[in-house]
């Protein structure tokens, strides 16, 4: 990538990988994934969530994607325990109530059949007895652990959290632990893919 201009990378991010590129514990860091220089996150993402994840070396671009005052709406496919009937998703669309302060309304609608995702490890703990159900969910919010509590407050928590898109930036594909770069007026790179490894060193997939 040419340094004179704006760049946005598209990182499908796995389980167990912090938002930033130094390694913190037991949770890996983007440098295992990502050997570009100058690029930040732009909106976190919890280790214990999954995808799309966004970087840029633009400022006034890294701002218009994470600031909540942008309003650009993040889509997030939710496996939760139970099956949430049209109550419980009328009042995530309304808006819940969380331990600081009322959330925005935001579009929740149920999947009929689960998104066709990769395989996650560790796989999530399920209980024989309980059903899950996919839900897909977009917000303009970035509070803490949001998502998680969104749908504990109505009653079904959250097992499984994957962003699949942020406004027009979507995983379309992206296999875990990939990036490509997203077309910001030019032609888009192919995705790219790393090999974690003490080194950081990548390979291409």
């Amino acid at each position: 990538m040419h340094p004179a201009r704006s760049s946005l990378i598209l990182f499908n991010k796995p389980y167990g990988v912090l938002s930033q590129f130094t390694p913190e514990g037991r949770w890996r860091g983007l440098k295992d994934f990502i050997a570009i220089p100058g690029v930040y996150v732009a909106g976190r993402l919890d280790a214990d969530s999954e995808g799309l994840l966004l970087l840029t070396n633009d400022g006034q671009l890294q701002a218009r994607i994470a600031d909540p005052r942008f309003k650009m709406e993040k889509t997030y496919w939710v496996q939760v325990e139970g099956q949430p009937d049209e109550a419980a998703l009328e009042a995530l669309r309304r808006g819940v109530q969380l331990n600081d302060g009322p959330t925005r309304p935001a579009s929740a609608r149920l999947l009929a059949k689960p998104p066709a995702v990769w395989h996650r490890e560790p796989p999530i703990r399920v209980r024989a007895a309980i059903p899950t159900a996919w839900l897909e969910l977009g917000i303009r919010e970035g509070r803490n652990r949001q998502v998680r509590r969104m749908t504990a407050a109505v009653g079904f928590p959250t097992l499984r959290l994957i962003r699949a898109a942020v406004g027009p930036y979507a995983l379309d594909g992206l296999a875990p632990g990939s990036w490509r770069e997203a077309d910001l007026g030019g032609p888009a790179a192919p995705a790219q893919g790393c090999t974690p490894s003490s080194s950081g060193s990548s390979s291409t997939r």
